[in-house]
Parts: structure tokens; sequence; C-alpha cells
């Protein structure tokens, strides 16, 4: 798996988002099933660059429609350069299908800027441009169709609905070939403590098996049902 160059903040955020870069959207999702969290996946976001992986705090962005009566060239959107580096843009606009909100040309400058990558609740285009440079660009949809004269950017930086979950400002967003899902902030340290134990619980399974183990020993012998408490640090309290 490949992710954008980015600048990793100092501090306590870049040590995250380092180790959660490591796992997968599954076991980040079974550690937000563990907590009983609210929806955490992006529902309907599919990979366009395969293999590539976006991870970082969103930098969240909302679409509106163009007022029909409007007159004159109507840029989509100049956003790009006040997105810091190690983000991940979130675009919403309602799931569209009819009109584009990211393209090479954003691919790019972001790619440069240190950009983590990209996930829209509606379309994109340029997708070989994108892919061929290894940009992580996720989205419900794909069409040729331009977003200029279409829609307007409404905000950036306000909470945004995407297919139904929720996505705040600084909420930590990871996107690979399962999907996007969204870690509230508040929350980053302990689902990534559990997703790293959810993580060596599944390693040791499998270890099992491979060494010639049956597969429903090793889930006994390794707390299958319960892999976000395993004994290296993992709590056991009753949730």
């Amino acid at each position: 798996m490949t992710t954008a160059t980015a600048t990793a903040p100092s501090g306590d955020t870049g040590e995250l988002r380092r180790r959660l870069a490591r796992l997968d959207t599954a076991a980040l999702s079974d550690a937000m099933d563990s907590l009983r969290t609210p929806p955490c996946v992006l529902p309907g976001i599919r990979p366009r660059t395969p293999g590539t992986l976006a991870c970082g705090p969103a930098f969240t962005v909302r679409y509106r429609p163009l007022d029909p009566d409007a007159r004159g060239f109507r840029n989509a959107a100049d956003y790009i350069d006040e997105v810091p580096a190690g983000s991940v843009v979130v675009v919403d606009n309602g799931g569209s299908l009819t009109c584009t909100n990211w393209g090479s040309l954003l691919s790019s400058v972001a790619l440069h800027r240190g950009v983590s990558g990209t996930v829209v609740h509606g379309s994109v285009r340029d997708v070989a441009e994108s892919r061929a440079a290894g940009y992580p660009l996720f989205s419900t949809g794909v069409t040729m169709v331009s977003g200029k004269n279409r829609v307007v950017l409404e905000r950036t930086g306000v909470s945004v609905d995407i297919g139904g979950t929720t996505v705040d400002p600084g909420d930590w967003i990871v996107a690979d070939d399962n999907g996007a899902l969204r870690v509230p902030a508040a929350l980053a340290a302990e689902v990534l403590r559990r997703a790293e134990a959810v993580d060596r619980t599944e390693a040791r399974i499998r270890a099992a098996v491979l060494d010639g183990g049956r597969l429903d020993g090793a889930r006994a012998r390794f707390g299958y049902a319960r892999p976000w408490e395993d004994e290296d640090g993992g709590r056991r309290d009753g949730r």
C-alpha cells in the first residue's frame, strides 16, 4: 500500500498518524464497534487510486448548487491553498453524480503540498492522472462533467454529513481499499489502542492456524470474540 508524501505534524499528532497508518480500516471499524460509537463508515465511498492510504485530520469542504440566476463564470472553489499538510480533504457535495468536485489539477497541487488524500461525497474526474501520480483519492462517483458553473463552495471548516455520518473538522479520516471511515478526534487514542489489539489478536490466530492448528481452537484461545482485549494492554471493561 502506498501513501502520498506528507509532512507529519510534530508531537502526539505525528505519532498518532504514524500508528493509525499502520492499520487498515477493518481493524479500526472493529475497534469503533467495541466502543458502540455512532456510525463511523462514510457510506458509498470507493477508492479511485487502489492500493493507497489516506490518513489524517479532516479538512472539511461543503458545496451547494449554483443559483440558476447567477451570471458570469463561477469557479468551483479555490480552497486548496488553505489545506494544512497531512490533512485529508473531505468534500460534501451531497453524493452528487452529476458533476465533479475534484480533478487532476487539485490532485497535483495537493500532492505537492503534502496533503494526505481526498474523500469526496460526490464525483471526481481525471482518475487516470490521479492514479498515475499515486494520489490517494476516494469518492462516491466518477464523471467527466465539470463542477464549474454548476456548484459553488459554501463553506470550509464546518461539520459535513457524508451519507448519514457526521464528520467534524479535525476528526481523523482513514481510507484504504475497503473504503473510508472517520474516528472522532476525542476517541482517536482509545480507538487506536483497541485497533492495535485487534490487529495483534488476528495475527496470532493466523499464525496458529498456519502452524497447523484449527481455526476454531485458535479463535477461542486468542479471544476472537473480543479481540480488542488482548493481553498486551487491552482492557477488559465489559463493553
